[in-house]
């Protein structure tokens, strides 16, 4: 990695935990050069505009996502090992990935009815997300371990919920109890698709 490539990275990633704070929309290249000590012509010169800016801090988060949940889920063994590797994992991801808690869940939610680049950005983002739990539910299925006839998309869609509401509460309600929940509901989901004897 290049010495600009690392700078660039640095960069979004204090934008990243600026945006989970102040969402997307909040975040201005004013604001990013007083935390990360650089002139607004400098930062300039990386993102042309507020626009390209929020566009790329999406993408360094969605490939910080790959990187700390996909990734390691995809490294435990098939079937529902790794599906449970994955909810650890995105769990974490929610509890200690960035200081305002998962920049999509914000992001969603502040662009999904404004068109333009950075809602192409965000939905290319919850597609693929939606797509490598549905592979990785898959396995479960291969394994024998979730009932060979699941639909997988409503799987996807159960587990998605639960990591919506485990933010909400969280992050908003601030339930100390929100991920012992998560965990109970989790639980039900997975032994609702298994295969019934």
């Amino acid at each position: 990695m290049t010495k600009g490539t690392e700078t660039r990275a640095a960069i979004l990633d204090e934008a990243a935990a600026i945006a989970s704070q102040v969402g997307l929309g909040g975040l201005t290249i004013g604001t990013l050069a007083t935390r990360t000590g650089l002139s607004k012509s400098g930062l300039f010169a990386h993102f042309a505009s507020k626009e390209a800016l929020q566009v790329d801090v999406l993408v360094r988060a969605r490939d910080q996502f790959v990187d700390r949940v996909l990734r390691p889920a995809i490294a435990t063994p098939r079937g529902e090992p790794r599906v449970r590797a994955l909810f650890e994992h995105w769990l974490a991801w929610q509890q200690s990935g960035l200081p305002g808690g998962c920049i999509f869940i914000d992001a969603v939610s502040e662009f999904d009815d404004q068109d333009g680049p950075v809602r192409d950005e965000l939905l290319r983002s919850e597609r693929d997300k939606a797509e490598s739990v549905m592979t990785i539910a898959a396995t479960a299925v291969a394994e024998g371990h979730f009932a060979e006839g699941l639909d997988l998309e409503q799987f996807v869609f159960e587990l998605e919920g639960i990591m919506l509401t485990h933010h909400h509460s969280s992050r908003m309600l601030r339930d100390p109890r929100a991920t012992t929940r998560a965990h109970t509901a989790f639980d039900r989901l997975v032994e609702s698709a298994r295969p019934s004897h």
